[in-house]
């Protein structure tokens, strides 16, 4: 019985011993199989680059939990702008710095919006910050001829809203800016063009530094509406007056899909907003 009882006890060892080593072999190939996750600075920090085109939304603050972001500052960015309210996601401006709002219009110029807005703006006495895409500026120079000619302030944004440009080479980030400022400067050759604003808000340490090479500062926001969304102009109106304070800006689009809504809405926001701030476009310069 005592042979009987070794010699089961060696059959159960061998059993034991090759089925561990058959799994330790599928959970290595696993392994090998499995794709690395690459940490490189180009990878974007902020929300956006998963939304369709000509979608911008709000981007968490880098020290928000669950972002994925470090909580570091932008390269070149000012002494102290870590804890000035003035400055967001990876130091980009997202305040006035007064007690003024600006309101800013992404995506165009658009041939049946742009000029709807302008008239609006125009009846009401206020000016704005236009983020034109370069391909559109291109399309109608007539319309960014029109939007300086009214004493608006201009804003580089991109050229044909790619919202994953931060990931790419700082080449060809450069080249896409500087396209970018080509188109709109072929319309208004002696136009400034101080701000710079990420499609999507998809900010990244390259998209940050080269567009401060430039000479842009970049442009984040305070009070999104989502007008992108096309919620009308009720909400739209609703949200925007709801949600500004001294020092806000504020996102709308005049392109990218029917911004009827937005031009809409902007009957009320206007009257409404002037009553309480002064609405102007931001600085010429980027400050």
């Amino acid at each position: 019985m005592g042979g009987y009882h070794r010699g089961a006890g060696r059959a159960i060892g061998i059993i034991t011993f090759v089925v561990s080593a058959v799994l330790g072999s599928v959970y290595l190939l696993g392994q090998s199989l499995a794709p690395d996750t690459p940490h490189t600075d180009s990878t974007v920090t902020a929300n956006g680059a998963d939304h369709p085109q000509y979608a911008d939304q709000s981007a968490p603050s880098p020290t928000e939990p669950g972002t994925g972001t470090t909580g570091a500052p932008a390269p070149n960015s000012e002494p102290g702008q870590d804890d000035d309210p003035n400055f967001g996601p990876m130091g980009t401006r997202m305040s006035t710095g007064t007690d003024t709002v600006a309101l800013t219009f992404d995506d165009g110029p658009n041939p049946d919006y742009t000029p709807q807005v302008l008239a609006v703006l125009r009846e009401y006495h206020v000016t704005a910050t236009f983020c034109v895409v370069g391909q559109n500026a291109e399309a109608y120079p007539w319309l960014i001829q029109q939007i300086v000619a009214d004493g608006h302030t201009l804003c580089n944004h991109s050229w044909n809203h790619d919202v994953t440009l931060g990931s790419r080479s700082p080449d060809r980030i450069r080249s896409d800016l500087l396209r970018t400022s080509a188109a709109i400067r072929a319309a208004v050759p002696d136009a400034p063009i101080a701000w710079y604003r990420q499609p999507g808000g998809a900010w990244t340490y390259p998209i940050i530094s080269v567009a401060r090479e430039l000479g842009m500062m970049p442009l984040h926001w305070t009070v999104d509406p989502s007008d992108w969304r096309a919620p009308g102009a009720t909400k739209i109106a609703t949200s925007v007056v709801a949600g500004v304070r001294a020092g806000s800006i504020v996102l709308l689009h005049d392109a990218g899909g029917n911004r009827q809504g937005t031009v809409n809405a902007l009957y009320s926001i206007l009257p409404t907003l002037s009553a309480r701030f002064a609405v102007l476009a931001l600085p010429k310069r980027g400050t």
